[in-house]
């Protein structure tokens, strides 16, 4: 949902924002005063074309901010036009191309106008249409469908993955098998590489180590009884001054690493023992460590995750080659139960069509199309990921004349219309925000009344902003803003209480303070609220 826009330099509008709510916005002025400009600057942050003669005379460049709501969380969208040169697009903050924008406000803002390349214009949107008002059992067929067609793809990547070259998976097999077992046989563990060269450095140099683990113990031994010297001559002191104890505590500490230190030193020199045997065997654990090593990494960590992958990779391979014996049968079986789960959503979704056209006629009935056309036409075609079925919407806006295609046959304002009566009858919400220009045109009296209420019923689904010249569909409205220009500049404003009054009459009779003008006004403020 829009939170915030804010246009600088788009036009005659040096610096304009407007804070839409969540219910139904209206934005009126005269004509001439820059109205449409807002929603060029939406059309702008949704990623249409950029074009440099919207550039205002205030600065060197446009710009086009959007704050959006969606779920618990908001984004930011910005568009920069320059007088010369490429405009740029930034969301949240980073560049991006204005493709990205397009892409990420597609399922936030629908803008709808006569050049609109409206969902409705896309067989995969009316389709999303039609799904979003399949009853349970229809919900169900959708369900099912998705279900297979998941299931189908799934086996037609196993195919891909075997098809003609089984072989090869076979011998990726085996080598994969190859090395985890390669490296799972070396018994290996994180850290044994630094253990075996430790060991072996001391095995070759067991003489020297042997020579300066004896020279150490004699040295401990001597230090040992030094200490035990100092300690005992200590203790006698400490006995007739207390203030010497803590020198005794450090004496007897020393002495206890003295005969630890000792302790160790002799274990060492007792283990340094020449064994040759023991030297060779370590040396080759090192060799093959080391071919491990230029195979599978640069480290130990490096070989042993190889290997697990190596393992994982081969249970992968086990599992594929065994659904190849029957992976053909698997995929005519599914393709069977596809066709058969799209004959039963195609079932459901033209049982679920009937309604909404009745019931889209009738609110076209209401916005001034009474004879209106309206059908939709569901045609088989090769199964996909939403069914097996091309849904096109057909309309007539007489039907007395040739139903067609959307994008062929209706205008700009019975396009609004017409948009505005089939999400009344779907009460879709595949978008946040429905951004509606051009739908009064041609419409006035009593019709006007009925698009304005209609708004107001369908902004009770979703956010709902519309540029209007007519005062029976601003009266509908919870939020309303004015463009007033003044020269070569205009500015927004909201309105409330008085001032919309003021609009409102100007709106009616062309009079902003006649006073016939401001009672038509406020009796059609009421006539809204009360309807």
């Amino acid at each position: 949902m829009l939170t915030h826009l804010r246009v600088r330099n788009l036009g005659v509008l040096e610096d304009a924002s407007i804070a839409p709510g969540a219910g139904f916005t209206v934005i009126t002025g005269e004509t001439g005063a820059g109205k449409t400009l807002l929603l060029g600057a939406l059309r702008l942050l949704v990623g249409e074309r950029a074009k440099q003669t919207t550039v205002g005379p205030f600065a060197d460049e446009a710009m086009s901010e959007g704050l959006f709501e969606e779920g618990s969380g908001e984004f930011g969208v910005t568009r920069v036009v320059p007088r010369d040169g490429k405009s740029r697009a930034y969301l949240d903050g980073n560049l991006v191309a204005a493709g990205i924008l397009a892409e990420r406000l597609g399922s936030v803002v629908e803008i709808v106008g006569q050049h609109d390349q409206m969902l409705l214009r896309r067989s995969q949107s009316v389709l999303g249409l039609v799904d979003g008002v399949l009853d349970e059992p229809g919900a169900q067929a959708r369900a099912r469908y998705d279900t297979t067609w998941s299931l189908y793809r799934s086996a037609l990547d196993d195919q891909r993955r075997l098809g003609g070259d089984r072989m090869a998976l076979e011998r990726e097999l085996d080598l994969v098998r190859y090395q985890a077992n390669e490296i799972s046989s070396a018994g290996l563990e994180p850290g044994d590489d630094q253990r075996l060269e430790s060991m072996v450095a001391r095995l070759k140099n067991t003489e020297l180590m042997r020579d300066n683990l004896a020279a150490a113990t004699d040295e401990l031994d001597s230090a040992a009884e030094s200490t035990g010297i100092v300690v005992s001559r200590l203790r006698k002191l400490a006995a007739v001054d207390s203030g010497l104890e803590e020198l005794l505590t450090a004496a007897e500490l020393l002495g206890d690493l003295t005969h630890d230190l000792l302790s160790g030193v002799r274990d060492q020199a007792e283990s340094a023992n020449d064994d040759p045997r023991q030297l060779e065997q370590l040396e080759e654990q090192l060799t093959s460590l080391g071919q491990l090593k230029r195979k599978y990494g640069k480290t130990l960590e490096e070989v042993l995750e190889f290997g697990i992958d190596a393992g994982r990779r081969a249970g992968e391979l086990e599992t594929l080659l065994e659904k190849a014996s029957g992976i053909e049968d698997l995929v005519s079986q599914l393709e069977s139960e596809v066709a058969e789960a799209g004959i039963h959503l195609r079932s459901a979704r033209r049982a679920a069509v009937q309604g909404i056209e009745n019931e889209a006629r009738a609110h076209l009935a209401a916005l001034g199309l009474p004879s209106a056309s309206l059908s939709f036409s569901i045609e088989e075609v090769e199964p996909g990921p939403s069914g097996a079925d091309r849904v096109e919407l057909m309309f007539a806006s007489d039907d007395r004349l040739a139903a067609g295609t959307v994008h062929d046959v209706a205008s700009g304002g019975e396009l609004s219309r017409l948009v505005l009566a089939l999400r009344l009858a779907t009460r879709s919400k595949d978008v946040d925000s429905l951004v509606f220009d051009e739908i009064d045109a041609g419409v006035g009296g009593v019709t006007a009344l009925e698009v304005g209420r209609k708004l107001a019923d369908l902004a009770r689904t979703c956010q709902v902003l519309c540029v209007t010249h007519l005062p029976q569909v601003a009266a509908h409205a919870d939020t309303h803003y004015v463009i007033e220009r003044t020269g070569a500049t205009a500015s927004v404003r909201r309105i409330e209480g008085e001032d919309r009054l003021t609009e409102l009459s100007r709106m009616l009779a062309g009079l902003p303070e006649s006073e016939r003008g401001r009672e038509a006004a406020a009796e059609l403020l009421e006539g809204a609220r009360t309807g």
